[in-house]
């Protein structure tokens, strides 16, 4: 839908805060770590989540976001000297290579391919510096709050950073993608080159809790001798899907111990309950100089939201955060954000959704809007 990503963004800037924490936390050896509720963004569990260290390829969820959004899966993505001669070419790519764009950012997500990185960077932005630009705006767009990239893939550099916080929220951004979730669930398939046309590889998924955690259904590892081991780590069982990103963990394999303990205690704690109804919740705005007097105003899908154990799904209620009149200009159309639905527990605000016009009104006379108009200074 067209408000899909501005709910999403709302849900994640706002809803990045735990109301309660059970005891019995689980082992975590990273330095930071975290672990959220993937639609919300709601923290379940935290551990110096805002600690700045480098993400290593973990990086790369937000390049292949976009590239998915600025490219087409077709587009051709060709390889230079300066992709090439990125460290840890293993790919045995020469500059003379091409391969469209959903190919690269499959390479790119599931072998960690650090000269691919560069060459969507270069095909989107036109150069990596321009890229990377985008690559700062796109993280402030989605609430990253301590976060400054400076290459598309994660290399070191003392201006690359950011926190397990931040992760989690390129994370849960990304994963609202279907595109993106379906590359980052792949165990293992093949690409081919557009150009050498006869050449082709096997991609193996880093990401070792595919196949073998329960539910297990992404997102990328990392790993540089600065940054230790890095793991965002998705997986999903019945309705309840969670994302554990994990920072400086000591070696290969404790990461992904890590995000398992995470993901194993917030299964064991987690549950889903409606929060907003899109049939439930609608409410009428006064319309001023339009062909109607009123507007309808709704959300265009239904919010759950996760409860820890030991929580009451009572003191869920919903509040609005809507003008009693509005003007309608040149015209309001169906879709337009008129306010937010605000779901909050116990008095505290946990989330946000747009609500937005279930129908157009024209500029223009009526006489309802009219008696609208007088009354107005009333009404607000």
């Amino acid at each position: 839908m067209k408000n899909f990503l501005t709910a999403a963004i709302f849900c994640v800037a706002l809803a990045m805060s735990s109301i309660s924490q059970a005891a019995g936390e689980p082992k975590v050896l990273a330095d930071s770590a975290i672990l959220v509720e993937a639609s919300t963004g709601r923290i379940i569990y935290e551990k110096n989540a805002d600690l700045e260290r480098e993400p290593a390829s973990m990086t790369k969820m937000l390049t292949c976001a976009i590239a998915l959004e600025k490219s087409s899966p077709s587009q051709e993505v060709p390889m230079n000297q300066t992709a090439v001669l990125t460290e840890d070419n293993t790919l045995d790519w020469t500059a003379r290579d091409s391969v469209s764009a959903r190919d690269m950012i499959t390479a790119v997500m599931l072998v960690s391919e650090n000269g691919g990185a560069v060459a969507l960077a270069q095909s989107i932005g036109g150069t990596v510096a321009d890229f990377v630009d985008m690559m700062n705006a796109k993280a402030k767009q989605i609430g990253c709050k301590h976060s400054h990239f400076a290459n598309p893939n994660g290399l070191p550099d003392p201006a690359h950073y950011s926190t397990a916080a931040d992760m989690a929220r390129i994370a849960v951004y990304c994963m609202k993608n279907e595109t993106f979730r379906e590359i980052v669930g792949t165990r293992r398939t093949s690409i081919h080159w557009i150009y050498p046309k006869d050449k082709w590889a096997e991609l193996n998924n880093t990401n070792e809790l595919l196949g073998k955690y329960k539910g297990a259904n992404g997102i990328k590892t990392g790993w540089t001798k600065a940054a230790g081991g890095c793991l965002s780590a998705s997986a999903k069982r019945g309705e309840v899907e969670l994302i554990a990103v994990v920072m400086h963990s000591p070696d290969h394999d404790t990461r992904f111990d890590d995000a398992s303990n995470m993901l194993n205690y917030g299964f064991e704690r987690v549950r889903m309950v409606n929060g907003i109804s899109k049939e439930r919740v609608e409410r009428t705005v006064f319309v001023r100089g339009g062909k109607k007097a009123t507007v309808r105003a709704g959300v265009e899908e239904d919010l759950n939201f996760p409860l820890m154990a030991g929580e009451d799904s009572k003191l869920l209620k919903v509040t609005y955060e809507l003008p009693k009149v509005i003007d309608a200009g040149e015209g309001i159309d169906a879709g337009a954000v008129l306010g937010e639905a605000v779901l909050r527990y116990n008095g505290k605000p946990v989330a946000r959704v747009p609500l937005v016009a279930r129908e157009d009104v024209a500029a223009g006379f009526s006489f309802g809007s009219f008696i609208v108009s007088i009354v107005a200074p009333f009404l607000s």
